[in-house]
Formats: structure tokens, C-alpha cells, sequence
């Protein structure tokens, strides 16, 4: 995975721990914390970057809720059409980590040159699958939307099919430059989606819209549709600015960094891993959410919702430290990697020097158990039923996503640590990254999806 046409001296495997990164590349990280090339400065930009997003998907939820409750559910279909989408969004994105993440082999013009070629790629891929998504409207409806509210979600199902262009946009964006220490970006990202957003929903169909206006869910689709376009395309004219300025600042020719079928090919050896997996991971989760949503909705609603906990509050700091963690682990691979030499097939390392690759994984890790325990409790006793209720203005789906989260919280905060330590492997070996992965859905998601639609669970025995 590393270029054959850059040569470099082959040394032992036993360098000491001094030497585990070049000294260019260590006199190069700045002495602030809060800088983007450390991990505390990575960290709290990533945090920015997911919590914003996470805000908005519950403040539509409670302007929805206001219009009509019963169509709560519909702007989940906007939700798993991103778990389609993401297919693709995990594929050759995640190879980033490894391939353009590795500054200690790769020259910065190559690295921009496959940032480039990872987001036109993507932005194809994103543009066919809309047309997809708006083609099979009727069908995705049926799967993913309650029959009660079926007929009226079909347009918001199309407005969103287009969210799949934005989405890997966006995806392909923040994963290259977070490879690339530019953590901004994705804050850039988050930032104009949000301020958008807010804008346009108080605008438009909040209690406080303007006079005139009817706020219909359709509205509330239309308007994020449009934040996500804008928000992707200002990320990428950001991106462009600030790589082309960063390479005349290092003397190098902008245009050395060009879209090449051969760096495509390169993303694509591990990149075929990450698709693998996260292919089957989103495939059985779509099995078991239309087994959910097959249960009436006042359940699809509860699922929304408990989807909404999840991805509002407890994987916000997952995802932050999940990101930060992908970086510097790919960053100490590539150091190492250089040090024992290019072209060694099976290196050798020490245990001091597999702890320097570990460290950041390590440390995301701990943080992680530090404030999932608490969140998890706090949510199991107290928040979990208020929260659902807040956001849904329904007692029945209330209870039901109380009764959801009190079932299966403990497993977050497991998920929560292997997401972390998975970090050592999607930033070194894909392919171990892709057999745990395996191992662990199909162990774990499938059993759920079988017994959601084949053993006859039932509104009354569900959650039991």
C-alpha cells in the first residue's frame, strides 16, 4: 500500500522509540494544544464538527413535531437513506486513513492529488445513487415508512434521494482532510449546514415562520436539501483554496496534485475491504430497521427517536474521538512503516514501538468509558423517556423508546470501546478491520434482524 516508485533505505525492525517518527515530521507538530496537527487540538475540532449536525437532527424532529406528530417518522427516511448512501461513503473514504493519511511516504502534492481523485470519485457515485433513490421512491416507502403515513412521505422520500449527492460529497471531504490534519474543513462543513439550516427552518416552518407561509415536512426536506448542497459545496471550494495555498507554501507545483486513475487504484486495494464491510454492517441494520417499521408506527416512531439519542448524544463523542484516533494511528503506521523500510513484506516491530502506533487508539478509548458510563446511567434513569417525548410530543412513543434504550444501553458503552480499538486496524490492516467486523455482526445484528422478522414479534411481546 505504499508507492513503489518512492525508494527508501531498508533498516531493522528493533529502532528505538526516539526514532519511531522521522525528525522532520516531529519538529513539525506545534507545541499548542489546541492546534489541528495534535491530538487535543484534532479532538476538539472534530467534537465542533459532529456536534453540530446531531443538534439539528433533533431540532427537526421537534419543528416536525409541531406540525404533526404522526410525521415524525417520515423524516426518518431521510435517515436511512444516509444508511444506503454510507455504503458507498465507507468504502473508499475510509481508506484515507492508511493511504492519504501517510505524510511519512507520501509527498503533499500526492496526498492532495488523492484527496482530489476520492472526491470526484465519490461525487459520481453520490449523483447515480440519487437518481437511484428518486427512481425506487415508491419502493423505499414501502420498506422504511409506516403504511399510516406512506402515501403523504412519498415527495419528502424524493426531495431526500438527493441528500445521497450531498452526502458523499461531504463524507468524502471530511475524511480526506481530517487524513490530512485539516480538521477545519469538516467544521466548515458543519458550520455553514447548521447556520443554513436554522436560518431557513425559523424562516420557514418553525412556530415562528414567516406570515404567509403553511410549514409542511415537505418544507423541512426542501430546506435541508439545500443546506447540504451548500454546506458541500463551500467545504470543497474551502478545501481547494487551502491545499493549493499549502502547497505553493511548500514549493510545490499545484498543478503536480491531479485526479489520476493510479491513485484511484491505489484508494481501491484497501478501500475494497471497507465497502465489504461496510456493506453487510448497513445491509443487516436496514433488515432489522423495515422489521421494526413493519410494527406499526408508533414503534418506527420510538426507533426514530431512540436513533436520534443515539446519534445525538451518546456517538457524538464517539465519532470526535473515533475521527481523531483514524488520524494519528495512520500517521504512526506511515512513520514506521518509512523507518523499517518500504519494501519489507512482513516487518517486525517492537512492543515500545506497537505501544507508539496504539497510543492514540488508547487514549480515545479511555476517554470514551470516561463519558459514555455516565451519559448511558443518566439516560437510562432519568433522560431516556423525557428526551423521546420532547422530541416526538407522544407518551406512547415515549415509553417505548425508554423501554428500547433501558434494553440495550450497556451495549454502547461496549461499542463505544471496540470502535476505538477498531481505529488500530482501519488505519493499518483493513482486511483484520473488515474480519472483526464480520465477526461481530454477524454474531451480534443478525440474530436481532431474524428475530424481528421471522419468529413473530408483535407490538405486544416486543422488547420483552
Amino acid at each position: 500500500m505504499l508507492p513503489k516508485d518512492n525508494p527508501r533505505t531498508t533498516a531493522t525492525a528493533t529502532i528505538s522509540s526516539e526514532d519511531h517518527q522521522p525528525t522532520e515530521e516531529r519538529d513539525e507538530v506545534p507545541r499548542i494544544l489546541c492546534s489541528r496537527k495534535r491530538y487535543s487540538g484534532s479532538l476538539l475540532f472534530n467534537i465542533a464538527a459532529f456536534i453540530l449536525p446531531a443538534l439539528y437532527g433533533t431540532l427537526s424532529k421537534l419543528w416536525i413535531a409541531n406540525i404533526d406528530s404522526s410525521l415524525v417518522v417520515t423524516t426518518d427516511a431521510y435517515t436511512y437513506i444516509g444508511v444506503v448512501a454510507e455504503v458507498l461513503n465507507e468504502g473508499l473514504p475510509r481508506a484515507a486513513w492508511l493511504v492519504i493519511g501517510d505524510k511519512a511516504n507520501r509527498s503533499l502534492a500526492e496526498r492532495h492529488g488523492l484527496a482530489y481523485t476520492l472526491i470526484a470519485f465519490q461525487t459520481v457515485l453520490g449523483l447515480i445513487m440519487s437518481v437511484v433513490f428518486v427512481a425506487a421512491a415508491q419502493q423505499f416507502a414501502d420498506a422504511f415508512v409506516p403504511a399510516e403515513v406512506r402515501g403523504a412521505s412519498l415527495t419528502y422520500v424524493r426531495i431526500s434521494a438527493f441528500s445521497a449527492l450531498s452526502s458523499a460529497m461531504q463524507y468524502a471531504v471530511a475524511t480526506a482532510t481530517r487524513a490530512l490534519d485539516l480538521p477545519d474543513v469538516p467544521l466548515v462543513i458543519s458550520i455553514v449546514q447548521f447556520a443554513v439550516n436554522i436560518i431557513l427552518d425559523m424562516a420557514i416552518i418553525s412556530k415562528y415562520h414567516a406570515p404567509g407561509l403553511k410549514p409542511t415536512v415537505n418544507s423541512q426536506g426542501a430546506n435541508q436539501l439545500a443546506c447540504n448542497m451548500a454546506a458541500a459545496f463551500a467545504s470543497l471550494a474551502y478545501f481547494m483554496v487551502i491545499t493549493a495555498r499549502s502547497r505553493r507554501k511548500e514549493g510545490q507545483g499545484s498543478g503536480e496534485a491531479r485526479i489520476r486513475f493510479h491513485w484511484l487504484a491505489l484508494l481501491a486495494r484497501p478501500g475494497l475491504f471497507t465497502f465489504v464491510e461496510s456493506a453487510v454492517r448497513n445491509a443487516l441494520y436496514l433488515w432489522l430497521v423495515s422489521g421494526i417499521v413493519a410494527m406499526g408506527s408508533d414503534y418506527a416512531t420510538a426507533w426514530g427517536c431512540f436513533n436520534t439519542i443515539r446519534w445525538g448524544l451518546i456517538m457524538v463523542p464517539v465519532q470526535a474521538l473515533e475521527a481523531t484516533s483514524l488520524t494519528f494511528v495512520g500517521h504512526a503506521w506511515g512513520a514506521w512503516r518509512r523507518n523499517v523500510g518500504a519494501e519489507t513484506r512482513r516487518p517486525e516491530a517492537t512492543r515500545r514501538q506497537l505501544q507508539g502506533v496504539m497510543k492514540p487508539a488508547l487514549l480515545s478509548t479511555a476517554i470514551a468509558v470516561a463519558i459514555e458510563v455516565p451519559l448511558c446511567l443518566f439516560m437510562s434513569f432519568y433522560g431516556a423517556r423525557r428526551y423521546a417525548y420532547w422530541i416526538s410530543a407522544s407518551v406512547p412513543v415515549s415509553l417505548i423508546t425508554e423501554k428500547m434504550w433501558k434494553t440495550i444501553d450497556w451495549c454502547y458503552i461496549f461499542y463505544a470501546v471496540s470502535t476505538q480499538l477498531a481505529t488500530i486496524l482501519l488505519s493499518t490492516r483493513p482486511r483484520w478491520y473488515l474480519y472483526q467486523s464480520l465477526v461481530s455482526n454477524i454474531c451480534w445484528v443478525l440474530p436481532w434482524a431474524i428475530a424481528v422478522s421471522k419468529i413473530g414479534i408483535t407490538p405486544d411481546n416486543a422488547w420483552t
